[in-house]
């Protein structure tokens, strides 16, 4: 057996021995996030943009609440590009006795304050129109009344807050656990001399930090798949794309925090520099990875979210959970992923030369 398969195995066994903490690993997760899902499965009121056409009924547009920006266009355009490409809420255009809105819906806060606006402006209008005719027509004149006729570009009405910040909190507490874990796991490899002991042999140390990676691996993707049949069949969570991009995508961020926990466990010289070591990396993502909103963050500020993983992350798993995109739209992403696994790995290599003693 080669190297990174003898640690691997042992990693492997070493978690098995010890129950306590991998019934933590793999339910503190599942708590957490249920936990979220209780806190954040509300509609909140925020600022909106509506898109309609320069023959629109003037009344509607200026029967809207003060708060909505309104954007007005020459031609129809196609709506899918439309609503992504302008960072609109929803396209509203008169037709006839009739009134079509497409609401965007990826984050439906939004679409509950859009659908208010819009009836707003509905009333502006029959209240208009009602003036006009009421001379004209005997009191027992029957009012025309406008329908409105809704679609969604992203999931439907009953979608809710939590399922367009589901992405992220997961991905932000599959990435804290695992870095977690691995971080500790390494460390008191340190602190019983096993690592030393290890070093000690003829075994490179690139097969070390791949041994640790791969036996620490199993747990990873076992973790990944609970958690995110835990969402789908439990929380009820829907997701648009395919499942298989979902998992790839969540094994990438899992093994990037892997590789940054071991790289953390390496650089620490007690459990207290870990600790903030750990934190240094996980709080900022948090502000960074999309759980506030980013109008409200500093352009420079938001910039640095690209510096960690999450951020890619959330972005690859809101265009496959919400938008139901695939490869193509976030090839990118992945890329990113995938060299943050190579950098924190390739560092951690390097990080243990300091523990080498031979």
């Amino acid at each position: 057996m080669t190297g990174v398969g003898t640690i691997a195995v042992q990693t492997f066994r070493s978690m098995l021995g010890n129950v306590k903490m991998l019934l933590w690993v793999l339910l503190a997760p599942l708590v957490v996030i249920t936990l979220m899902y209780l806190v954040f499965d509300v509609k909140n009121e925020t600022d909106i943009r509506i898109g309609v056409p320069d023959t629109m009924d003037p009344t509607f547009t200026e029967g809207l609440p003060e708060d909505v920006e309104v954007l007005i266009y020459e031609l129809t355009p196609v709506l899918d590009t439309l609503l992504d490409t302008h960072e609109l809420d929803a396209f509203a255009s008169m037709e006839d006795k009739g009134l079509n809105v497409t609401y965007k819906n990826e984050d439906p806060p939004k679409t509950a304050a859009a659908e208010q606006a819009v009836e707003t402006g509905v009333r502006a209008v029959e209240d208009e129109r009602l003036k006009g005719i009421m001379a004209a027509l005997p009191e027992e004149a029957e009012i025309p009344k406008i329908e409105i006729e809704t679609s969604f570009l992203y999931g439907d009405s009953a979608s809710t807050y939590f399922e367009k910040m589901f992405p992220i909190l997961t991905g932000l507490v599959l990435f804290f656990f695992v870095l977690v874990f691995t971080s500790i796991t390494l460390f008191r490899e340190r602190v019983s001399g096993t690592l030393e002991r290890v070093l000690a042999t003829s075994i490179r140390r690139s097969e070390v930090i791949l041994g640790y990676l791969t036996g620490l691996g199993l747990f990873i993707l076992l973790e990944t798949v609970l958690l995110v049949l835990y969402s789908i069949y439990l929380l009820d969570v829907t997701i648009a794309g395919s499942m298989v991009w979902v998992f790839v995508i969540y094994i990438l961020l899992s093994f990037s925090g892997a590789a940054a926990g071991m790289l953390i466990a390496l650089l620490s010289k007690s459990e207290v520099r870990m600790m903030v070591l750990i934190l240094l990396v996980t709080v900022p993502q948090i502000f960074l990875s999309g759980l506030i909103p980013f109008d409200y963050i500093g352009d420079w500020f938001n910039n640095i979210g690209y510096g960690f993983p999450l951020r890619y992350a959330g972005d690859a798993l809101t265009e496959v959970m919400i938008k139901g995109n695939s490869w193509s739209y976030i090839w990118n992403e992945l890329l990113a992923l995938a060299l943050f696994i190579i950098g924190f790995t390739v560092l951690s290599i390097l990080g243990l030369k300091k523990h080498r003693r031979v």
